[in-house]
């Protein structure tokens, strides 16, 4: 079960890794400095990266707790 939650926690750490490089170039792109995401109003497509990001950071964390747990 350790080997499968390594694992995971493997997966997520680089689709996370993936969407943050996506996030934060997508903002520059459109002049918004990631700096202050969690203050600026989000246009369709980075509010759904944003999610997407916030998604993956909550269940790596939980993936975290469920190894630590072990």
């Amino acid at each position: 079960m350790t080997d499968e939650l390594d694992n995971q926690v493997r997966e997520m750490e680089d689709r996370l890794d993936s969407i943050n490089e996506r996030f934060t170039r997508e903002l520059r792109a459109r002049g918004f400095d990631p700096e202050q995401v969690e203050t600026a109003a989000l246009p369709g497509e980075l509010a759904k990266l944003y999610l997407e990001r916030q998604l993956l950071l909550a269940e790596l964390s939980e993936l975290n707790k469920q190894k630590e747990a072990k």
